[in-house]
């Protein structure tokens, strides 16, 4: 049988093929949902490529097929702390996470326990006692928003206080400080190099909030994210950074991230109003109908937190060397065709394999299990508020976020 260089990303033919042109990429502004152009060309085309991005020195290798992209994720010939000080090419001129202190630029062992630590505050019992708490947040906004009539802006009245009160209950954070924690993670996460100096002053802001919540933990604990981290620093398990890194983390995650998903998720449920209206009719498909979701939007302009290859590598034909930048684009590996067929297409009936809208290996997001909770809470209580809820503008003139990591819509105007 002839050799298929695609069939095994961890096999080595005769002969590699030889790398491919440098293309750069520099990330535009998309309209809604729309999947990245660049994306779709590359996994059609190249789905093994070599990328610059706007900041940074030199070029990296783009991964976008699914099995690729699940490979080299999860291969530990793949590095994120041989990153830590290396000037590669990147989206901003900074980055987002701590190199020195948290779950993002380490590898196993050390990665591994640092997980430990962080997933006992997230299992499927800190899920049920936080469920009716974020139903009752969820309650009491759209008690805001019915009582104030059409027509509202859901991003304004549910997706953007919603998330964070979600996580300021799981981390512990006392609900009279919790406006100025939700003003932080949209300048966390901007991609605009004009952006520097904000992202700073609210990292900076960001980090003396949780230590003294931590602190606080010490001294009165409780059951919760910052008391798992407080008694896991005090004990020695993590350092007093690690647990400041981890929990500002979750904090920006759990809140910027999430909103902008759940406001995509609703945007694309109200202009597929088939889809909304069989979810009406179906309430028990909410699970698999969020999971799609996951997978359907585009959760982020262009790529994350890179690998660095410790050794040669082969994957999809092309030998990655050692020392050599590796992306992974796993918006491209949700729509890649081979499998998931008729990737466009919103389809609460899809069958096979998993999305990796939550990554994939070791670094696979802790708070998946609470990011699916909020989104099925944020969407059953709408539909169930306002069963004839829709846009109160055309699709097409829904602002969306500009300039950001994570795609999502700035305003969401609707009526029922």
């Amino acid at each position: 049988m002839p050799f298929d260089p695609d069939s095994d990303p961890c096999a080595v033919p005769g002969a590699a093929a030889p790398p491919p042109p440098v293309r750069f990429w520099p990330v535009d502004d998309l309209p809604a949902l729309d999947p990245d152009p660049f994306l779709d060309e590359l996994l059609r085309d190249e789905p093994v490529s070599r990328i610059r991005l706007p900041h940074g020195e030199g070029h990296a290798w783009l991964v976008t097929r699914y099995e690729d992209v699940r490979f080299v994720v999860s291969d530990p010939r793949f590095s994120r702390a041989q990153l830590v000080g290396r000037p590669v090419t990147t989206m901003r001129p900074t980055p987002v996470a701590s190199q020195t202190a948290g779950l993002q630029y380490i590898d196993a062992p050390r990665h591994s326990e640092l997980r430990r630590v962080v997933a006992r505050a997230f299992t499927g019992r800190s899920m049920m006692r936080l469920r009716p708490m974020a139903e009752r947040t969820a309650a009491g906004l759209l008690d805001a928003m019915e009582s104030a009539g059409p027509p509202a802006d859901l991003m304004q009245q549910l997706h953007g206080p919603f998330p964070i009160a979600v996580i300021r209950d799981f981390l512990g954070v006392d609900e009279s400080d919790w406006h100025s924690w939700a003003q932080t993670g949209e300048a966390l996460l901007s991609a605009g190099a004009d952006s520097e100096e904000r992202a700073a002053a609210a990292r900076a802001a960001t980090r003396a909030r949780i230590v003294d919540l931590l602190d606080r933990r010490r001294e009165d604990p409780r059951d919760d994210l910052a008391g798992v981290l407080a008694q896991a620093a005090a004990t020695g398990e993590i350092t007093d950074d690690e647990a400041v890194s981890l929990a500002m983390a979750i904090q920006v995650s759990g809140g910027h991230a999430v909103r902008n998903n759940s406001g995509s998720m609703m945007y694309a449920l109200l202009t597929h109003p088939e889809q909304l209206q069989r979810l009406r009719r179906e309430p028990e498909l909410l699970p698999k109908a969020v999971d799609e979701l996951f997978r359907y939007v585009p959760h982020r302009n262009g790529v994350g937190i890179p690998r660095i290859a410790t050794e040669d590598v082969t994957v999809g034909g092309h030998v990655i060397r050692t020392g050599e930048v590796v992306y992974n684009a796993y918006v491209a590996a949700n729509r890649d065709p081979g499998v998931f067929p008729d990737p466009d297409a919103l389809d609460f009936d899809r069958a096979g394999a998993g999305h990796v809208a939550f990554g994939h290996g070791p670094h696979h997001c802790l708070a998946a299990i609470m990011a699916r909770m909020e989104a099925e809470v944020i969407i059953s209580s709408v539909l169930d508020r306002f069963p004839g809820i829709r846009l109160a503008v055309p699709a097409r003139e829904v602002e969306f976020q500009l300039q950001g990591l994570i795609r999502g819509p700035r305003t969401l105007p609707v009526t029922w």
